[in-house]
């Protein structure tokens, strides 16, 4: 994938043939569009094409590209899909313990948009971006990304009093990162020691992981990750219940 000014390059040549208004920032365009290629930026491009045409505008607007980013990393929107007025409050509650957490949080990136329409598979969204291309992420970066992802369910105990099944893509991915940092990163108590497999075997890639360690090691592992996705828990409570 290009950095920076290779995708303000991009943008530049893909917009040659198209009626860009002239308030667009290539620039700030590039540091929004961190880690997408070259086929990404045409792509997005050609989506705003579309819904400027749609609109019956004349020009490409910044709305039109925002939605555009927004289509190729999220998918399109889904008006159409029925949402009762339950769902859309608890979506609403989800998504602002996602926005006000990645606000506070000091490693966070910043918060690009936040929405309760329909997206691809997910029922809302509060979507961050980068503002550089940074190949290194620092054990305090990804402990502010796990706590933020958290408070879409912290949201709703405080809110709805209950818990809901929404947050069950935050939960696989937060574990996810929570397990790396363990067993790869040495971001644990247990130190910079690699506990992970570098190959998969036949039956999957945990199998490889788990057999390469003993059940102490495991049992240990196991112990870790719990600890850094309920320390985290505590500061979303926290943090939330503060600014309620």
């Amino acid at each position: 994938a290009p950095d920076v000014r290779g995708r303000e390059a991009i943008f530049k040549v893909h917009a040659r043939n198209k009626p860009i208004s002239p308030e667009i920032n290539f620039k700030n365009l590039a540091r929004m569009t961190a880690g997408f290629t070259g086929a990404d930026i045409a792509n997005l491009l050609n989506e705003a094409a579309i819904l400027a045409a749609r609109a019956g505008r004349k020009v490409i607007i910044m709305k039109d590209l925002y939605e555009g980013i927004n289509k190729v990393l999220m998918g399109p929107q889904k008006k159409s899909r029925l949402v009762t007025e339950s769902d859309k409050r608890i979506t609403a509650y989800h998504e602002a313990g996602h926005a006000i957490l990645a606000k506070l949080l000091p490693h966070c990136d910043p918060v690009q948009e936040v929405s309760i329409i329909p997206r691809g598979q997910a029922a809302g969204y509060t979507m961050t971006r980068p503002e550089n291309d940074n190949s290194h992420e620092s054990k305090n970066k990804w402990l502010d990304y796990i706590t933020m992802a958290l408070g879409g369910r912290v949201a709703e105990e405080i809110v709805i009093e209950d818990v809901c099944t929404g947050a069950s893509g935050d939960i696989k991915q937060l574990t996810q990162i929570a397990k790396a940092m363990v067993t790869e990163w040495g971001m644990s108590d247990l130190g910079p020691i690699f506990y992970g497999s570098d190959h998969e075997v036949f039956v999957g890639r945990d199998f490889g992981s788990h057999s390469a360690n003993s059940e102490e090691v495991q049992a240990k592992i196991d112990e870790q990750i719990s600890k850094i996705v309920e320390s985290c828990l505590e500061r979303a409570r926290n943090l939330l219940g503060q600014h309620k």
